[in-house]
């Protein structure tokens, strides 16, 4: 069984972790992941991403170590991987939950100073947007004109969106989906489930003993009085 490795909350760097946990908030830093990693020892390791992101230079000590890691690595977005999670989440093989959701923007920081200091910080984030590209481009194969103008709006996107996009490679439960019905008076497929167990069938699928399809007839009429609902 593969080894579960959450990358949940705050994406910090890792001397700042302890001032998350002392406060109580949910964190992921390198250090932590690092630790989970050398556990897993070369075994295949899932990595679960619900985080709204964080540090970019943390961000990018994860993903790196992810891309090294020597076992297999899969990734799992159960709510959302936006801005440096949603980095983390270019590192490997990944399908997100249906409900789940990804969001790509801008590098930011905050400066003070003069012109000079203004124009060197405006350098140092448009560097720091295309450390992010490239990582995003490994992925998808996307131009970076095009990532980057994703970046500009502040992209949210659907499930369906970040897997057309490219970010994500699937959707889980795909291949089991929820069976949806539109009309009255059809039976439920968990109580059709029930009378089949209830049916034997030697003679094989429409060819069950008239007094077994009796028997099943008055169960199902019990079931659906009962409302039945498992």
């Amino acid at each position: 069984m593969a080894k579960r490795v959450d990358v949940k909350g705050q994406i910090v760097e890792s001397g700042n972790a302890w001032v998350y946990d002392w406060l109580g908030i949910e964190n992921t830093s390198p250090r932590k992941v690092i630790m989970a990693l050398q556990e897993a020892a070369g075994e295949d390791v899932e990595i679960y991403i619900n985080s709204p992101g964080g540090s970019v230079h943390a961000a990018s000590e994860i993903y790196t170590e992810l891309r090294a890691y020597q076992g297999k690595v899969r990734i799992k977005i159960t709510g959302i991987a936006a801005s440096a999670a949603s980095v983390i989440a270019q590192a490997a093989e990944s399908e997100i939950s249906p409900t789940g959701m990804f969001m790509i923007h801008n590098v930011s920081t905050s400066a003070s100073g003069d012109y000079r200091d203004m124009d060197n910080t405006a350098g140092t984030l448009r560097a720091a947007n295309q450390s992010v590209i490239n990582a995003y481009t490994g992925k998808t194969g996307m131009a970076p004109e095009e990532l980057q103008e994703l970046m500009d709006k502040d992209t949210y996107m659907s499930a369906q969106q970040a897997v057309d996009y490219g970010f994500v490679d699937r959707i889980m439960f795909e291949e089991s989906p929820i069976p949806l019905q539109n009309g009255f008076g059809t039976i439920p497929e968990n109580v059709i489930n029930k009378l089949r167990g209830m049916i034997r069938e030697p003679g094989g699928y429409g060819q069950a003993p008239s007094i077994e399809k009796e028997k099943a007839a008055a169960q199902l009429k019990l079931l659906l009085m009962k409302g039945e609902k498992r």
